[in-house]
């Protein structure tokens, strides 16, 4: 055990000896698919592969360093989004619920901000709200992670070259009144646009936000459903990368989050992760195009906040299999399928189960990808039923970001369960994540990481000061 421990040291000794006279990187990218767990990937893995016949794997898994990071809070093992964006961006642990602030509520330092200061430009994106937990602990701090409008504020003053998101909720009051929080970033010199058609691309600092910000705030639209008009992470990606290549050219961090594939997770919307997985690494594919034309200058690290779902690679239902062509039929989100269910209550129209059906073929491929049982036909029928004819609403499942009535729930538990993807919970899990890297020095995340370490190398690798 002595000598395991003097052998370990010496690799230990040597990699910092290593990166010590290696040159440090110009240009970083932290890419952060939230709610992405060794599940999530698995399953989008075999879905790409084998649904949609893509020979070439899932970019991040052919990167040359694949690992692990463990994820809890200091408060608890299940961390929630603000203690673990915390840790990813200052390598300090704190407290369910605190953003960029120690347990004692001392403001602590984010890899992006100490960048910012050593010359990079910085730019921040996400698929959802950009003052949502994961983006906000890159340049905020805040006891509450709910603290929009001074979020919003934090991220007017911090500098940064861009930033994009869904929305700013700290924008509007509780009433859906507009706060004074914009005049912040006027004063600040940021050219804002909801949507990627108004840039201005002369401007120094930009913020784009969605041009359904108002009435979608928590999230730019998950890609299954194809929304006219809708940002994309990859277009977010390019525009970031466009925006830092100018105005930093020499130097540059730039951070990614997938927030999406949280918001399904949430909803246990299976098929929606796999969408949304695919996503991301398409967002990616921007960076590592990047990497191609300057491997030497450029390190590229991805990895979760923490698992949302506790999902499975095949469940009871499939036994030793997963169908994931059962999947291939969905068009449509649960939670816009949801959408669609309170509309057809509150129409004037008396909807039968034969719509219904109709529906459910076309939106999800039931009957056509995914065969039913004459049981699971009945199931769903009686749901159905108590639903639209006798307007139950006690069998709603109200989740972290929508409340699903009682008969989405059992049209996407069969399509889950025929899928063989299951689930554990409708929050998150402390399962550990995965760590890829590619690029100067990324042989340091080869380890099992502590999320607090991530940071804390990606400084290191830089030459700056934890």
């Amino acid at each position: 055990m002595k000598l395991h421990r003097i052998f370990s040291a010496a690799l230990m000794a040597a990699a910092i000896t290593a990166t010590a006279w290696a040159k440090a990187p110009n240009y970083i990218f932290f890419f952060i698919g939230d709610g992405m767990g060794i599940a999530q990937v698995t399953n989008a893995q075999l879905y790409n592969a084998r649904v949609l016949g893509n020979s070439t794997p899932l970019l991040s898994t052919t990167f040359p360093v694949a690992s692990m990071a463990t994820t809890h809070s200091a408060s608890s093992d299940v961390t929630d989004s603000a203690a673990a964006g915390t840790a990813l961006s200052t390598g300090h642990k704190t407290v369910n619920g605190m953003l960029g602030v120690t347990p004692d509520s001392v403001a602590v330092t984010s890899v992006a901000k100490k960048l910012f200061d050593a010359g990079y430009g910085v730019g921040i994106v996400t698929s959802v709200a950009i003052d949502d937990a994961t983006p906000g602990a890159f340049y905020a701090h805040v006891p509450s992670r709910s603290q929009y409008y001074d979020i919003g504020r934090q991220l007017a003053e911090c500098g940064y070259q861009f930033a994009a998101g869904a929305s700013l909720r700290g924008a509007f009051d509780k009433q859906g009144n507009p706060t004074d929080l914009m005049k912040y970033f006027d004063e600040a010199n940021v050219s804002v646009s909801y949507g990627l058609d108004s840039i201005d691309t002369t401007a120094q600092r930009l913020l784009v936000l969605s041009p359904f910000h108002k009435e979608k705030q928590n999230e730019i639209g998950f890609t299954i459903d194809s929304i006219a008009g809708a940002l994309t992470l990859p277009a977010l990606t390019r525009a970031g990368l466009d925006q830092l290549k100018r105005t930093s050219p020499d130097r540059f961090f730039m951070m990614v989050e997938g927030g999406n594939i949280d918001h399904a997770g949430h909803g246990n919307d299976g098929g929606t992760i796999l969408r949304e997985v695919i996503n991301f690494n398409q967002a990616l594919q921007e960076a590592y195009d990047f990497y191609l034309a300057h491997p030497d200058e450029t390190l590229i690290v991805v990895t979760a906040d923490h698992e949302t779902g506790g999902m499975s690679v095949g469940c009871r239902e499939t036994g030793y299999s997963v169908r994931l062509e059962n999947a291939a039929g969905q068009k449509i989100s649960k939670e816009e399928f949801s959408n669609l269910c309170r509309a057809m209550l509150r129409s004037r129209r008396i909807y039968t189960w034969d719509d219904m059906q109709e529906i459910l073929r076309d939106e999800l491929g039931f009957g056509v990808n995914l065969k039913l049982t004459p049981e699971e036909t009945e199931r769903l029928h009686t749901m159905f039923d108590e639903v639209f004819e006798k307007r139950a609403s006690g069998l709603d499942q109200k989740t972290l970001y929508a409340t699903f009535d009682g008969f989405t729930n059992e049209v996407f538990n069969i399509l889950n369960a025929k899928s063989g993807m299951g689930w554990t919970t409708g929050g998150h899990s402390g399962m550990p994540v995965p760590v890829y890297a590619v690029g100067v020095d990324s042989q340091l995340f080869s380890p099992l990481n502590d999320n607090t370490d991530i940071p804390a190398k990606i400084l290191s690798i830089a030459g700056i000061e934890k």
